[in-house]
């Protein structure tokens, strides 16, 4: 976050003098998108984070916008499907990702399934064409200057077809490095799916 340029085109009324580099030590924090897409409302739900991006971050955005917004849309909702990327905060090969969907699932009583995008393959995740997408069209060329640009922007990232975002500025510090716990790992309640068990299991809420 900072004044610095960003590529794309916008209509000024006059000249944005910017720093061509996004330099850490001249920025003012920073600004770490992470969304769920509803396919069937055609909503994206964004939090903006300023720490870190990880696993618990991504299951504290799943939990903000679930209370919210999504358990009273989906009330008798049995299980929750997530397609995920294979890297990041999603990685499909690290434990503590599996962990935190494990506590995220008991938490809001409700199984969670997973399936993971192949390595290089985001692009077919639904939230990258339909709803990253527009977000995207919404900042170019506007310089991040602080939080409530990021936010007021990212609302506006609406289409005739309907789309829509909700955001929520999450401004808890997060930890990197953590690893799953021994008692998660000695339980190991993960049910891997038959076919590429590997992208695809569940985590039950009991």
């Amino acid at each position: 976050m900072g004044n610095f340029y960003r590529d794309g085109h916008l209509y000024t009324n006059e000249a944005i003098e910017t720093f061509d580099h996004d330099f850490p030590s001249f920025s003012e924090g920073k600004i770490i998108p992470h969304g769920i897409y509803d396919v069937y409302q055609d909503k994206c739900y964004l939090t903006i984070g300023g720490s870190k991006d990880t696993a618990e971050f991504m299951c504290d955005n799943i939990e903000y916008h679930w209370e919210n917004e999504l358990k009273y849309l989906y009330p008798a909702a049995a299980k929750m499907l997530l397609l995920c990327d294979g890297g990041g905060s999603n990685g499909c090969h690290f434990h503590v990702v599996k962990e935190a969907i494990y506590k995220l699932a008991k938490k809001l009583e409700i199984e969670i399934v997973v399936a993971h995008y192949p390595a290089y393959c985001s692009k077919w995740n639904p939230i990258e064409h339909r709803a990253f997408s527009n977000i995207t069209r919404a900042w170019q060329g506007v310089p991040f200057d602080s939080y409530k640009t990021v936010v007021d922007l990212a609302k506006n990232a609406v289409t005739e077809t309907g789309f829509s975002v909700d955001v929520w500025v999450n401004e808890k510090i997060y930890q990197t490095g953590i690893k799953a716990l021994d008692d998660f790992m000695n339980e190991y309640p993960v049910t891997f799916d038959d076919v590429l068990p590997v992208w695809n299991y569940s985590l039950n809420k009991l």
